[in-house]
């Protein structure tokens, strides 16, 4: 009952992971435009994402436009747009490998070895896909911070971490959370078959104890 639920918590987070891995691939809000020093035209908001940049005004109209061309992207934006679509495909290879390897999937000519097998690969692509979410996000996100402490980059150009910089932190986190909880189980299940199949000890009982005494003595008061 234990392991159930752990499987279904590791689905559960995996999930999640998978949804905000998608939700971040799409996001135009990596960068957004800060307004410090002269500018102060608040009214304006520049969002940058990785296939798209985005001018919201005053809350009312919104315009996105596609990228016209890749080179048109910072190197840090261009890889991550190859990571991210990796990560994406990972965790949902990783997401329909969990649930193949569910213990309440009931599958003819499989055994409790070969689950154990499907959800520990399950875990380790969960991992995968979670560590390579992270390569995208920490790397655009220490990008910003350098330019934004670099007096020599122009102050309209600054830029601050967006929100899907923060969401890709969280999915990450619930990838290799989901990952970590596959792999425990898996763990727990080979312990468990490696008690079942061990073969018992057997101790001698007290009236065999006897037994040999008695057997003991008598012959050596027959050699007498």
């Amino acid at each position: 009952m234990v392991g159930g639920a752990l499987q279904i918590a590791g689905l559960l987070v995996g999930g999640i992971g998978m949804i905000g891995t998608f939700a971040v691939t799409g996001m135009p809000q990596w960068r957004v435009s800060a307004f410090i020093e002269n500018n102060i035209i608040v009214f304006e908001t520049i969002w940058e994402g990785l296939w798209m940049h985005c001018i919201r005004q005053a809350n009312i109209r919104m315009q996105c436009k596609v990228y016209d061309s890749v080179l048109a992207l910072s190197p840090d934006l261009q890889a991550s747009r190859g990571l991210m679509c990796a990560g994406s495909v990972l965790s949902f290879l990783a997401f329909m490998v969990a649930i193949i390897g569910m213990k309440c999937m009931q599958c003819a000519q499989s055994s409790w070895q070969a689950k154990g097998y499907i959800i520990l690969v399950a875990g380790l692509l969960f991992i995968l896909s979670g560590a390579v979410e992270l390569i995208p996000v920490c790397w655009v996100a220490r990008t910003i911070i350098r330019d934004f402490y670099n007096p020599m980059v122009n102050v309209a150009q600054k830029r601050e971490l967006g929100e899907a910089l923060y969401l890709g932190w969280v999915s990450a986190f619930c990838l290799i959370a989901a990952g970590a909880i596959f792999c425990c189980f898996c763990r727990c299940c080979e312990k468990t078959r490696s008690y079942g199949y061990s073969t018992p000890t057997h101790y001698p009982t007290h009236s065999q104890h006897l037994y040999r005494k008695t057997e003991s003595s008598y012959s050596r008061s027959q050699y007498v």
